[in-house]
């Protein structure tokens, strides 16, 4: 069989995998990687050292300490056999992806919100964003929500599925880790501007083909013209060069209008508009969710037909 069809097979897999069984329940290995590089974050970051000219240098230095020996361990668990690499890469896969996590976070916000429950809407909301719940309003918690998916869609499918299909399981693993760091540390605050630098940085060059796949997928699935010129118009105006083009194709794709004002760390920072339309309400996260598993789908069904193509030319 030829590798990729072996690695569209194994991604198949992993993805079925993930939707039958979603993440592990207890010890789940990001939960331990986070407290991993929290411990690294206090050990590496204290706040004497906040001001001092080599942060960056450090945390660049913690990053590869928290991702590299992972990775290295993942690629050396793939050389025993072709069998164990790809038993290997279908486990890693299922580690790495978070589809069925992020449908059961979002449909913990919409359920509630739908059946006029904002304080738990909003708890829930809390446990996607980084943002402040506790005074929004039944849209700006649809808002979130919606812009957690189509954001996430890319951080927890897309981009995952990228890498691994560009360097199997061992791909897909950094991807995830790396975009646990920027999570944790990627933040602009006084103690992690500095320190979190280097993860930033990182997690933005290894989703930037990713995010734009992402974007292009959601203008194929959904509202494609009015997607594409969301994308084109308001992507240059966020702040993140990944997040714009995946939330304004996003939402243009789905018609609703994302972005405005939100509250992080206290402070009210007022975000480009994205898309166009109503505010989104409880079903536009349900439709947010739809559009990430089309476009779920849609990747599986070009890796199928790429694999059959690349098997008939080999073999012509």
């Amino acid at each position: 069989m030829h590798p990729f069809a072996v690695t569209a097979a194994c991604a198949i897999a992993g993805v079925l995998l993930d939707r039958l069984l979603g993440e592990p329940r207890r010890a789940h290995p990001l939960v331990a990687f986070g407290n991993f590089a929290g411990w690294l974050e206090r050990r590496f970051n204290p706040p004497s050292r906040q001001t001092h000219a080599a942060t960056r240098a450090t945390g660049l230095l913690a990053w590869g300490v928290a991702v590299l020996p992972a990775v290295a361990l993942a690629a050396w668990a793939r050389t025993t056999g072709a069998a164990w690499a790809a038993a290997v890469d279908v486990l890693l896969l299922w580690f790495a992806i978070g589809a069925r996590s992020l449908g059961e976070h979002a449909r913990a916000v919409s359920v509630p919100l739908a059946g006029g429950d904002l304080a738990a809407a909003r708890l829930r909301a809390s446990y996607m964003v980084s943002r402040d719940t506790t005074r929004l309003d039944a849209s700006g918690v649809a808002r979130a929500a919606t812009e957690s998916v189509l954001e996430n869609g890319n951080d927890a499918v897309f981009g995952t599925l990228f890498w691994f299909f560009v360097a199997g399981g061992p791909g897909a693993l950094a991807f995830r880790l790396a975009n646990t760091l920027d999570a944790m540390w990627g933040y602009r605050t006084p103690r992690l501007r500095r320190y979190g630098w280097a993860a930033a940085r990182i997690d933005d060059v290894l989703n930037y083909l990713p995010a734009r796949l992402t974007a292009l997928s959601y203008a194929l699935c959904g509202a494609t013209r009015r997607s594409l010129a969301c994308w084109r118009a308001q992507a240059p105006a966020w702040d993140s060069p990944n997040a714009g083009p995946v939330m304004s194709a996003g939402a243009g794709a789905l018609g609703v209008a994302l972005g405005g004002a939100a509250i992080y760390h206290g402070e009210v920072e007022q975000r480009p508009l994205l898309g166009g339309g109503a505010p989104p309400c409880a079903a536009d996260i349900e439709r947010a969710l739809g559009l990430v598993d089309q476009a779920l789908k849609l990747w599986l069904l070009l890796a199928v037909l790429a694999a059959i193509a690349v098997a008939g030319v080999s073999g012509a």
